[in-house]
């Protein structure tokens, strides 16, 4: 499939809660591999629905941790079950492809899980640190309405969006 644009900060769809998938089928099917296609055409690790328009609570992701270990896959329905352990926070630079050029660092949890289900409505949990922890949590972000740049004080969202060409 071709890959969709990229939506960019400040279109409605990203700045709210996307709606629940309530039916497991080939157009689910099909949307999650347009996004895959989209997602690596864009030259990201993570991408969710809203990313490329649709307003539907999924995401994928092909993102590796801190270890190397690359991650592929998608979550549907995804609910952010844990975000902390013994590692605590990580402050790294993030960035994303609706906000694309700069980045800024921003505190997450180390350590993530998310709960959902797969494309053909199995449950499933995916867990991840480092790196693939903060994808977890910047996709799930994502879809219930928040940007990274929404973490961060007025000020410097607002600098940030300029640089980015998104704000005035």
């Amino acid at each position: 499939m071709p890959a969709r644009p990229i939506t960019y900060y400040g279109n409605p769809v990203l700045h709210r809660r996307c709606a629940d998938v309530t039916t497991f089928d080939q157009a689910l099917a099909d949307l999650v591999a347009d996004m895959f296609d989209s997602m690596y055409e864009a030259r990201g690790v993570g991408l969710a629905a809203n990313q490329i328009g649709v307003d539907l609570q999924v995401f994928v992701y092909d993102c590796p941790d801190d270890e190397g270990v690359r991650h592929k896959g998608h979550i549907v329905d995804p609910v952010l079950a844990a975000a902390s352990g013994p590692a605590g926070e990580l402050t790294v630079s993030e960035g994303c492809l609706s906000v694309p050029g700069p980045r800024a660092e921003l505190p997450r949890a180390a350590l993530a899980t998310v709960t959902g289900f797969d494309v053909g409505g199995s449950p499933i949990t995916v867990s991840g640190s480092g790196y693939f922890a903060r994808c977890l949590q910047h996709e799930t972000d994502h879809l219930n309405g928040t940007l990274y740049v929404d973490r961060l004080p007025a000020d410097q969202r607002a600098a940030l969006l300029r640089e980015a060409g998104l704000g005035s």
